[in-house]
């Protein structure tokens, strides 16, 4: 046999080399491609978070050297976003559970928060209500104690909050939330926490001149628009909470016989969103629940809670706590009252009328609640009522004559299908009243007010703001939606310039339409 020629040995041999040298380099790479962190990809750097892991800096877009898109509420410009890069990150090995939802707190001088408190006692000029004992335990108010009362309350997370104080219960609780960051560089928002609700409310009554009403508001807007978060986004990536309803701040004259201040129409406080106890029909403003009275502390506390309120016997078909507007043009609510006296048993009316204190005591408000059936929420002084979210926390299946008292407003904790929690009777007008109220709601079916009312008790996490310290694991609280709903906002605005589209488009547009009835039908 012929033997085979060395050289052509040796091609074999060196092509077998070649090959498994290939192999190799192929299995490195996938073992690296592996190993590879896809949470870097909206990454460049790499700093430490809150828990000890390294975490992937996000890019300062604004700072993008790409074509420059104008906005219609700035003469500023934002550039457009650039497409993630990929960036390798080979030392890490878990997904920051925070990446998208990190905020950052803007330390503002005293005088926009901290020094309103301490000056607590002049909060409330022209009227009898001294705010300084509800500031205590994180801006829920005073323990509640029931001794020598019918226990109502359950446990000993009551407390006697002030509707008004919603901006400082916010900031509470915002200053324990697990997604905190000093690097203004990686917050997917910037929470400012300005005080305004109570800044204002030191103005609203006694005739003070129009310019002092806007001092803080001016001189907030300077101060904001001198940082340099501020020129990431030009403000739509800021947010603040107020403790007031949004028309508070929207004054469209210098008239000074006109109300509160025009905050929310300065150039830079239309770029930012703001989040109140009820909303205005401009697309920046958005509504989250007014505080209740409960503050639980852990999660078995709400469950105890819902699994008492479906249980409750109620003696009431329905009840209304509130009083008449008889100078409020076209108001329902002496037509309600009258209807529910005519009632008999069958109604629990609480008068809440100037100079009647029932309705300061949420042991009272809570008994007839959680008492009643049906919850009568027709608009007061405005669309909204503190008392939609107490009969929530009732298990009480609230009765609603207009969009803008819930519909319109609590978009982020209510559901969109409003007929699965509620009752819903349109009238447009005193004048248009043709409503028996007793005979619609014996009308509705046990088994529509067992559906109704497991609706509404499922609703009561949404509804309330748990205490700062808490850690609610499977539960989200009204805090935790509001973040969520902003968070996805500012998301939005950035997705917008990704796409080379104007953020500024429709941002703070009006919407007067939300809040007229034609979305939302006839009777449910």
């Amino acid at each position: 046999m012929e033997k085979p020629k060395p050289k052509a040995m040796a091609g074999i041999n060196c092509w077998s080399q070649q090959l498994g040298f290939a192999i190799l380099i192929s299995f490195v790479l996938c073992f690296v491609l592996l190993c590879f962190d896809y949470s870097a990809l909206t990454s460049t750097t790499t700093t430490t978070s809150h828990s000890g892991h390294s975490t992937p800096l996000v890019n300062n877009f604004a700072n993008a050297n790409a074509h420059a898109i104008s906005t219609n509420s700035s003469d500023d410009s934002i550039s457009p976003l650039p497409h993630n890069p990929l960036v390798i990150v080979l030392n890490q090995t878990e997904i920051d559970s925070c990446l998208g939802r990190y905020i950052y707190i803007h330390q503002l001088p005293g005088r926009f928060n901290q020094d309103l408190l301490k000056n607590c006692h002049l909060l409330t000029p022209g009227t009898d209500k001294n705010m300084c004992p509800y500031l205590v335990n994180f801006g829920f108010g005073p323990g509640i104690n029931e001794e020598n009362q019918e226990i109502v309350l359950l446990n000993e997370s009551w407390f006697l909050t002030n509707q008004f104080l919603l901006e400082v219960i916010f900031h509470n609780k915002m200053k324990n939330y697990r997604c905190l960051t000093n690097d203004s560089s990686i917050a997917s928002a910037i929470y400012v926490p300005f005080y305004a609700g109570l800044d204002i409310g030191r103005y609203l009554f006694g005739g003070v001149s129009t310019l002092v009403r806007d001092s803080s508001g001016l001189d907030l807007v300077k101060w904001l628009a001198e940082k340099p978060e501020w020129k990431k986004l030009w403000g739509r990536d800021h947010f603040l909470v107020a403790g007031r309803i949004a028309w508070d701040f929207r004054r469209q004259t210098d008239n000074e016989s006109d109300w509160g201040s025009k905050f929310r129409f300065l150039p830079e406080s239309k770029n930012m969103s703001m989040l109140s106890i009820e909303s205005s029909s401009w697309n920046n403003d958005f509504a989250i629940p007014y505080p209740t009275c409960f503050h639980p502390s852990k999660e078995s506390e709400i469950i105890g809670w819902q699994d008492r309120m479906r249980k409750r016997k109620r003696q009431y078909l329905f009840s209304f706590a509130g009083a008449p507007r008889p100078d409020l043009k076209g108001s329902i609510r002496g037509k309600i009252i009258d209807q529910c006296l005519a009632s008999g048993s069958l109604c629990r009316l609480i008068d809440c009328n100037y100079g009647a204190t029932n309705c300061d005591n949420p042991v009272n408000m809570m008994k007839v609640f959680q008492n009643s059936v049906f919850c009568l929420q027709p608009p007061g002084d405005s669309y909204t009522r503190k008392s939609v979210f107490d009969t929530i926390l009732a298990g009480c299946i609230p009765v609603f004559f207009h969009p803008g008292t819930a519909y319109a407003q609590y978009l982020w904790h209510l559901p969109k299908n409003y007929s699965s929690y509620s009752l819903y009777i349109p009238v447009r007008d005193v004048k248009d009243w043709r409503v028996n109220v007793n005979e619609t709601l014996v009308g509705i079916s046990e088994d529509r007010i067992l559906a109704l009312r497991e609706q509404v008790v499922r609703l009561i996490p949404n509804v309330i703001y748990a205490d700062p310290r808490s850690k609610l694991e499977t539960l989200e609280d009204a805090f935790d939606l509001a973040v969520k709903g902003i968070l996805e906002r500012i998301e939005q605005v950035r997705s917008s310039i990704r796409q080379g589209r104007d953020p500024g488009v429709g941002f703070a547009d009006g919407d007067d339409y939300k809040y007229t009835f034609a979305p939302y039908g006839k009777e449910s």
